[in-house]
């Protein structure tokens, strides 16, 4: 097919424009009846009204009106279909990909007797009610100035010297990347950092809703990436410190990490409990600095594949690549997590079918429906997932915006289907993981999962990154790379000019996360402490 546009599929209805196309112009067997903007559709023969449209070989829609070859297919001619889904019908074979590459590699990562290996060397703070966030505040303040660990943001330093310049008479001008990325030394170099996971939960709403909470900050603490933790709590809240505590048991038996929890009801004063929770919190850093970095087998490596900023690309390039990816360390032991259900609708019965047991389906079904019958009580669905930005460049249903999404999550078998906030726990196959569509729910939830990378593509560009959980950012195109690099992290635009292909670029961002895990690359969300933190409420959020 022409250099200029794509058909993903042979079955598909929709052809790709990778580049502006004019109308008149001539592109394979088509003569194009209107300009078709980059990243955007058009139909690939004549549509009657009410006809099923298929792209990436599902079904993406249904015809609102007749539509003629040629034609830009929008929202103004089509809207929002899928195909029946039903649990388990097929056998799935999978033909893995050929690791003898990777298979004496290692990642230098943090051995961790209770669970596997980390990627990272966190101490946390966590509120267990928003009511004390004014103390994790008074605690941030104190811990990651007096130990090393930068200021609010770069931007503070920035200020900083700024107003050092100012005092000394110098000029204000400068190299801003070299002040933004200039890092203090801290005073515990083998502890990454203290994060403080400020939330706006924990009483309030419902009892469901607090232990949805506990159980979230139950794998956040128990994680991979992390050494410890410091809890703070009221004491009267919903969230109750004996919630907190039977959560890790049940989910986590083999926890053994130091966990120190102070409730502000049962002390003396305030000032007494926050002298002490600072005492004690620089003591256990103190402590985990100790520990070190050395070789860990990549089958440790749990990593989850996100998408956000999508655009018409997403699925073509970026989604891909990582999807190889995935299958990649699926064939090495390791364990690659799909989320985002409301960006599955439309391929649910391909997954179903991926899936190692029927049991395994049933569940998958059962977590959609029960997730869009929430939504369309709420008078929405998940038509209504796609947001203006997906919509002006491509993505213009949620089923097309899914089958895109979906090429994350690679061809391995799916071996395991959990809830929000169950623990990941199967390696050597994909989990399929319940979380929102939204960018920083999902992204929260299957970190507090376990996984220890994310990979997060984008094609509008976002900044957004996980406190516990280094998450790389992977371009779709190049002309997004060029204009966000401070941001992202990989370009897999090569792949729309063909310069590249999707195993080729799978490979590389391998290679990039197992640089990442050992510490040898930091991703841009980290430097930039990118930690957003965003519990999901289990309401309605696409």
């Amino acid at each position: 097919m022409s250099a200029s546009i794509l058909r993903v599929h042979p079955a598909d209805d929709l052809i790709v424009a990778l580049r502006d196309l004019k109308a008149g112009q001539v592109v394979g067997d088509w003569t194009l009846r209107e300009n078709i903007d980059a990243k955007h559709k058009f139909a690939a023969h004549d549509f009657a009204a009410g006809e099923l449209i298929t792209m990436y070989g599902v079904t993406v829609g249904r015809a609102m009106h007749d539509i003629l070859a040629g034609s830009l297919v929008h929202t103004h001619n089509i809207k929002h279909e899928t195909a029946a889904f039903s649990g388990k019908k097929s056998d799935y074979c999978w033909t893995p990909p050929d690791v003898s590459r990777w298979q004496q590699r290692s990642f230098m990562g943090y051995k961790r007797s209770d669970s596997v290996s980390g990627t990272a060397n966190y101490w946390l703070v966590i509120p267990l009610v928003f009511c004390e966030n004014r103390n994790l505040a008074f605690m941030r303040e104190a811990l990651t100035r007096a130990l090393g660990y930068g200021r609010t943001s770069p931007y503070e330093r920035y200020a900083q010297t700024l107003v050092e310049r100012h005092q000394q008479g110098l000029a204000l001008d400068g190299d801003i990347e070299e002040l933004l990325l200039k890092e203090p030394k801290p005073l515990f170099p083998n502890v990454t950092g203290i994060k403080f996971l400020e939330h706006g939960l924990g009483c309030g709403g419902t009892r469901q809703d607090a232990l949805a909470l506990v159980q979230l900050l139950a794998g956040y603490i128990a994680h991979s990436n992390v050494a410890g933790a410091t809890v703070l709590s009221l004491g009267c809240q919903h969230a109750q410190v004996s919630l907190l505590q039977d959560a890790i048991s049940r989910l986590y038996p083999r926890f053994n990490k130091p966990l120190h929890i102070f409730e502000q009801q049962k002390c003396a004063s305030e000032r007494d409990m926050m002298a002490s929770a600072i005492r004690t919190t620089f003591t256990a850093v103190a402590k985990a600095n100790e520990q070190v970095r050395e070789p860990c087998p990549l089958s440790d490596l749990i990593i989850g594949v996100e998408c956000g900023g999508s655009d018409g690309f997403s699925g073509i390039s970026a989604n891909p690549a990582i999807g190889h990816t995935a299958d990649l360390l699926s064939a090495l032991g390791g364990a690659p997590v799909l989320s985002e259900f409301p960006e599955l609708a439309g391929v649910e019965q391909s997954l179903c079918d991926r899936c190692a047991t029927p049991e395994h389906a049933d569940r998958f079904v059962h977590l959609m429906r029960t997730y869009e019958g929430a939504a369309k009580a709420c008078g929405s669905g998940f038509d209504a997932n796609p947001s203006p930005g997906n919509i002006r460049d491509g993505l213009i249903t949620d089923a097309i915006k899914s089958a895109g999404a979906a090429k994350k999550g690679g061809t391995a078998p799916i071996i395991d289907v959990l809830d929000y906030s169950e623990p990941i726990t199967k390696h050597g196959g994909l989990t399929l993981y319940c979380t929102p569509g939204n960018d920083v729910e999902s992204t929260t939830a299957i970190a507090g999962g376990g996984c220890n990378l994310i990979l997060f593509t984008t094609g509008l560009g976002t900044p957004t990154g996980n406190p516990v959980c280094p998450t790389l950012k992977i371009a779709t195109n190049t002309s997004l790379m060029q204009r966000m690099s401070d941001i992202l992290d990989f370009d897999t635009g090569p792949i729309i000019t063909g310069a590249q292909t999707v195993p080729q670029m799978g490979e590389a961002i391998l290679e990039l996360c197992i640089a990442t895990a050992s510490g040898e690359y930091v991703p841009k969300s980290v430097s930039l402490g990118q930690d957003d933190f965003l519990p999901w409420k289990r309401g309605v959020s696409l």
